[in-house]
């Protein structure tokens, strides 16, 4: 068991919840009560977000990750470099994610643009994909169990805080972000029937069994991203869906490239529905926003932000965050990959 819990330690990534309130909205989550409308199609036609960054210079970057890159006597670049270097030798790789992204219906460098950005910044480099699968296998036979306290997340959230999630059917990006939501404002820090409760996000309280990151694979995926795709997964490209009681299943889907380049380009195709359906701009022809989103999370509690502050005369357009700021930046670069 010791070996596995080392092994995993690796892939340790930055917690989204550290970057929060960066670029696209300040806002972390939907007021209580309010559901993504995923699916829904926008009321009017969505206004082409131009292309380029909206930031003359790159926004700052977290100091998490340059305590990183400085621990591992590296720069950005030389790991940008290193990551283009693996994606160019890794021709299956780059067929697979063109596959994979005409299925979604996305322009492939979205993809190339999350992979790099997770890899310069969240990550210290990029392994082959076969690399990953084996990392996959390393989780056979390892007893995963994902709880608090010994409660299991299922059992958890038949709380009674939690009925306005479970009435009704829901698919499951809108349950689990749901049972987020109502997580952050009636439990995280707080006292409940006596029960005294983590300052931590959803993600860190349930979905670290083995105490090893919060995101794994060839796109640094948490266990909890992947349930909230599983239903959009399932109906794209037919895999089985996805149980919280199966964590081994999960974390394969997360790890074995073969199954996460479908999750990633969901969470993909999810954001650009976003900001289509809520904020009422396409961003599929911008790069650098979707990679943002996929650092940042929250696209659709992002999108309604963003539609406030449009509204108010705040805001134009989205801004990308440093993360897609690098994207936009190096499109040349990844364009030369597909």
């Amino acid at each position: 068991m010791a070996f596995f819990v080392s092994l995993v330690s690796r892939w340790r990534a930055a917690p989204r919840t550290a970057l929060t309130c960066l670029a696209i909205s300040t806002a972390c989550a939907l007021p209580a009560g309010t559901l993504p409308l995923v699916g829904v199609e926008a009321a009017q036609a969505a206004t082409a977000v131009p292309a380029g960054n909206r930031n003359k210079k790159q926004p700052k970057i977290p100091y998490a990750s340059a305590r990183r890159t400085a621990a591992g006597k590296s720069s950005y670049d030389a790991k940008f470099d290193r990551v283009v270097a693996v994606l160019r030798r890794d021709t299956s790789l780059i067929r697979n994610i063109k596959k994979v992204s005409k299925r979604y219906k996305i322009d492939p460098v979205h993809m190339l643009g999350a992979i790099v950005g997770e890899h310069t910044y969240n990550y210290d480099s990029l392994d082959s994909a076969q690399s990953y699968y084996m990392k996959a296998l390393a989780y056979t036979g390892v007893r995963i169990e994902f709880s608090l306290g010994g409660e299991h997340v299922l059992d958890f959230v038949k709380r009674p805080q939690f009925d306005r999630c479970n009435k009704g059917k829901k698919d499951s990006n809108t349950l689990w972000s749901c049972y987020q939501r109502y997580w952050q404002s009636r439990f995280r820090g707080k006292t409940v029937d006596g029960t005294r409760f983590p300052n931590k996000n959803f993600n860190e309280a349930f979905f670290q069994p083995l105490f090893a990151g919060q995101s794994f694979g060839l796109g640094q995926l948490s266990p909890l991203t992947v349930l909230k795709m599983s239903d959009a997964v399932a109906s794209t490209s037919g895999f089985s869906k996805l149980t919280a009681r199966d964590a081994q299943a999960i974390y394969r889907a997360a790890m074995d490239p073969n199954k996460s380049l479908h999750y990633m380009a969901a969470v993909l195709r999810d954001s650009i529905d976003a900001y289509r359906s809520v904020g009422g701009v396409d961003i599929s022809g911008n790069p650098g926003l979707t990679a943002t989103l996929y650092n940042l999370g929250n696209p659709w509690a992002r999108a309604s932000q963003y539609r406030r502050r449009k509204a108010a005369g705040k805001a134009r357009w989205p801004s990308e965050n440093y993360y897609g700021w690098l994207v936009n930046s190096r499109l040349d670069v990844l364009r030369s990959l597909l």
